[in-house]
């Protein structure tokens, strides 16, 4: 500690070359933290999957229903301790930037398969009272400045015309990568009103009494469907997550590709300011030699000065990112899970780190190595 004052008054010697390095690693930092962010509410729903969930859908395609009658028939099934389904509503509120999912629900069952979306009993009650009630996650609700007892007016795309609902229940997720944009509404509310698909759902989620056998579940269901008119493909809840956001492309391969070159140039960003410091101060080091600071204490002055750089920097970086995500989700609903954790933010403050200490180390070395005569012989 009692070095501090040394190391912070070299520091700012040059108080406008630190200040532009601490700020160029500010801001890869707080790019980093953006890009993992992104990749988070991307993955979220493979992150946060069911184990012990399956999805089934139309073999043909997710837009393709299936007929109601399948649910009786996979509760029949081996290791299937119960099966439920929803169908994808597609609706705007107001405006057409106004997106969040919406989902057609099986009330009976899908609080049991889903119990992860937690709400008061009393609020669930109230929904399945009223066939015009609706849930809506605790995003969405703060979104709008949606409250219970609201009725909400939706204008409906697939089946037209305008749907009102009332919001009887605000659900919150029990884990932080839970998806709190949701609104759930009556199945039989949609199937009363709508023209055409009666009698069919989008897609039924299963969940089994193990995991271990959701393997031998998945291929069950699938024969039992085969040559039928509505044949199914069965995958785990997580394979399902996964495949939308394969449709995007390899964020992690994107993320790597330029997480290395921010790296790469903090290296050479650090590295150069440290070079130069240990240039200017050549004659000053030879003079601590001399009244008795050892090589060692010399590498570890240099090499702290920048370690110093590196973290102050990090951290204003990591620090900004985290309150551009304490803001929520900035594109309107895209990214409904929109949040840096605490072991993102630890890993970008270790990335500051390792740059400090390998930025600073040469220049370190090289202090170190410094003979007196030759540094005095530069005064």
């Amino acid at each position: 500690m009692k070095y501090l004052p040394f190391i912070f008054r070299n520091m700012f010697r040059k108080k406008t070359r630190t200040i532009l390095t601490i700020g160029s690693i500010a801001v890869a930092l707080f790019l980093f933290g953006l890009l993992v962010t992104i990749e988070t509410a991307l993955n979220a729903g493979i992150d946060v999957a069911g184990v012990d969930r399956l999805i089934v859908r139309n073999k043909i395609s997710l837009i393709m229903p299936l007929p109601l009658s399948y649910q009786e028939r996979l509760r029949q099934m081996d290791h299937i301790s119960e099966a439920t389904f929803a169908t994808w509503f597609g609706a705007i509120y107001q405006e057409p930037k106004n997106f969040f999912p919406q989902f057609a629900i099986d009330t009976e069952t899908y609080r049991t398969v889903f119990p992860e979306f937690e709400m008061p009993d009393t609020e669930w009650q109230g929904f399945l009272a009223d066939q015009e009630g609706a849930v809506v996650g605790r995003v969405t609700a703060d979104r709008f400045g949606w409250e219970i007892g609201d009725r909400i007016p939706l204008q409906g795309n697939i089946w037209t015309g305008t749907w009102e609902f009332n919001i009887r229940a605000i659900y919150e997720g029990a884990r932080a990568g839970d998806d709190e944009s949701q609104f759930w509404f009556h199945w039989k509310y949609l199937e009363e009103r709508r023209p055409f698909g009666k009698g069919t759902v989008g897609w039924y989620t299963v969940k089994v009494d193990d995991p271990d056998h959701s393997v031998v579940v998945s291929n069950a269901i699938d024969r039992r469907f085969g040559n039928s008119a509505w044949e199914t493909s069965t995958e785990t809840e997580q394979a399902f997550a996964a495949g939308f956001a394969k449709q995007i492309g390899n964020i992690r391969m994107l993320i790597l590709s330029i997480g290395a070159v921010v790296l790469f140039t903090l290296l050479l960003v650090t590295g150069n300011a440290m070079a130069m410091a240990v240039r200017e101060r050549v004659p000053e080091l030879g003079v601590l030699k001399t009244l008795g600071f050892g090589d060692r204490t010399v590498l570890f002055l240099v090499l702290a000065e920048s370690l110093v750089i590196a973290l102050v920097g990090g951290t204003i970086g990591i620090g900004l990112a985290k309150l551009f995500t304490m803001g929520g989700d900035p594109t309107g609903g895209m990214l409904p899970v929109f949040y840096l954790s605490t072991g993102d933010m630890v890993f970008g403050i270790a990335i500051a780190f390792f740059v400090g200490v390998a930025a600073g180390s040469i220049p370190a070395l090289t202090a170190m190595k410094l003979r007196i005569v030759d540094a005095l012989r530069r005064v």
